[in-house]
């Protein structure tokens, strides 16, 4: 059976009921990479009690701890460059992790994200991808580089990558022909059978695990199928800790396909390419857009080769995942999930008292 989520009544008139079962406060992991990982943690920081945005947390559950994990398997533009120069982590996702779970967004958060326009070498270089370099060659710990640099942003939660190796991503194609290099693969015209990092089962920093296995509730997605969400669940131990821990689990589907990584598959195909990497089901719900995308926005997605990711909601509960579905799309010149809409659905999940899965 679908859990459908409105929201499109004003709290004023129906304010939202968390249900009896919520716990006052939750540990939420959020898992994955790019966009649509920082898009979801701007949402749930706002519900993390501290300094200036206790204002905005509006309505319970309150979230008590949040840790994104963040994959680090990036080989392009600012951060591949410092990977090959520092032979150290790509720094990009986790330094748009620190930016959107900044306490304040305004000047550190922007000089963080400001892009050398010009500069010789240092032309397309991030600053806040040097920051993270310089800090990484100061304390020779690039979990602990990641650590200060989150704390100078006052950040409303903590970031892990999802291991310390220095891992290169490979995909065997349809064709036979094995990709290297996630720049390459996101490039390929052809379709990406399986998935394996080199060298293969990487270790993940404990802190990672030892979240994952306190969480109450855990999130994994939205973002490239392949190359931000599947590519966690390869690392050492990292499937099994999902399919043990206790919390409520959740896929949080992507909006649209995308042209080299999941062009024409359903949701509950993303679900499918996940489970055969990871080698178990691992989630409870799915968290799927159900509301209608414009035909302007529909058109311009076409032209990159992507489509609206079709909401199969019959085949996903077939699977034994429960689904969530409602308007959780945001229409911009880009389309995004609307992370306001989205949390109030992930945070209103029916969970055991304590946290964790019914």
């Amino acid at each position: 059976m679908s859990i459908s989520v409105s929201t499109s009544v004003a709290p004023s008139i129906r304010p939202q009921d968390p249900g009896p079962a919520a716990p006052a406060a939750l540990r939420v992991v959020a898992i994955g990479g790019g966009t649509g990982l920082s898009t979801l943690l701007r949402g749930l920081k706002y519900r993390v009690p501290h300094g200036a945005g206790l204002l905005k947390c509006r309505r319970a559950p309150l979230v008590a701890d949040l840790t994104a994990v963040v994959t680090v398997t990036d080989d392009g533009g600012s951060s591949g460059r410092l990977r090959r120069d520092f032979n150290m982590l790509p720094p990009g996702d986790l330094r748009n992790c620190m930016v959107a779970l900044s306490e304040d967004e305004r000047l550190i958060s922007r000089l963080f994200r400001h892009r050398f326009g010009s500069g010789g070498e240092l032309a397309g270089h991030n600053f806040g991808n040097l920051f993270i370099a310089a800090l990484t060659e100061m304390t020779g710990d690039f979990t602990l580089a990641i650590r200060l640099a989150a704390e100078i942003l006052a950040t409303r939660g903590h970031i892990l990558p999802a291991t310390q190796a220095n891992v290169t991503l490979a995909a065997r194609m349809e064709d036979g022909s094995v990709v290297r290099g996630e720049t390459r693969i996101t490039a390929s015209r052809l379709r990406i059978v399986e998935l394996t990092l080199e060298p293969p089962d990487p270790p993940p920093p404990p802190e990672t695990l030892e979240a994952i296995a306190a969480a109450d509730l855990i999130t994994v997605g939205p973002g490239s199928l392949y190359t931000s969400i599947i590519t966690n669940v390869l690392v050492r131990g990292f499937a099994e800790a999902l399919e043990e821990a206790r919390a409520a689990r959740v896929f949080v589907c992507n909006l649209m396909t995308q042209a080299n990584e999941s062009l024409h598959l359903t949701a509950s195909q993303h679900i499918e390419r996940i489970y055969e990497h990871a080698g178990r089901p691992i989630f409870d719900y799915a968290l799927v857009n159900t509301a209608p995308v414009s035909e302007a926005l529909r058109e311009r997605y076409a032209a990159q080769g992507a489509e609206v990711t079709v909401a199969d909601v019959d085949r996903i509960e077939a699977m034994g995942i429960r689904c969530v579905t409602g308007d959780f799309a945001e229409e911009g010149d880009v389309l995004r999930h609307a992370a306001d809409r989205v949390t109030d659905a992930l945070l209103s999940l029916p969970m055991r008292p304590g946290g964790g899965r019914e």
